[in-house]
């Protein structure tokens, strides 16, 4: 279940990019594919779900050190997730997004990705 989690937000993560350069390349044009934006969406959700399961599994990673960063990498993909709401509702306004709230995302998120690498392959 850990590496289906981790399949599946790495796809969202790549999916994810290309919507944030797509973006940001629109300027003042049109935003990108609402459809893409929602495939990330669920893909995000499928992910974090499939984390949070694996985590109800037997502890993993105490010999290498990172037995604590499956939960620390749920947390950030959690508030990545709240992010990507805030994304939605200014979406819903009609309204461009700022980029701020785009990198404030990704960074999360990136992070989460990150902690979970070293959760699944080291532990």
């Amino acid at each position: 279940m850990l590496s289906l989690s981790f399949g599946l937000l790495l796809v969202t993560g790549l999916l994810g990019g290309g919507l944030a350069m797509a973006h940001l390349r629109a300027g003042t044009g049109p935003v990108p594919n609402s459809l893409l934006g929602g495939l990330h969406a669920l893909l995000g959700i499928a992910g974090l779900a499939a984390l949070l399961l694996s985590l109800r599994g037997p502890q993993r990673g105490e010999a290498m050190g990172v037995a604590g960063f499956g939960r620390i990498a749920a947390g950030l993909l959690s508030i990545a997730l709240i992010a990507g709401l805030a994304i939605l509702f200014l979406r819903l306004g009609r309204r461009r997004l700022p980029g701020l709230v785009i990198g404030v995302h990704a960074t999360l998120a990136i992070s989460g990705i990150t902690v979970l690498a070293a959760y699944a392959l080291m532990g």
